[in-house]
């Protein structure tokens, strides 16, 4: 298991759902940036991506209905 998962499972369900909105909002932003062309790294678009599906694994092992 991968450092960043371990310390995702440590963090409250309270914690993990203020990360993925605010994950969410980031990937909105960054979807923005690159359909306007001001994107250098676009593989932070896969990395948020991936971040997103990290906490909504964990939130979901957990029971959370979102």
């Amino acid at each position: 298991m991968k450092k960043e998962t371990k310390e995702l499972r440590k963090k409250s369900t309270e914690e993990l759902e203020k990360l993925l909105v605010e994950l969410m909002e980031r990937l909105l932003k960054l979807r923005f940036k690159n359909a306007y062309g001001s994107l250098e790294n676009t593989s932070e678009i896969r990395k948020t991506r991936r971040q997103i599906a990290r906490v909504l694994t964990i939130l979901r092992e957990r029971g959370v209905k979102l």
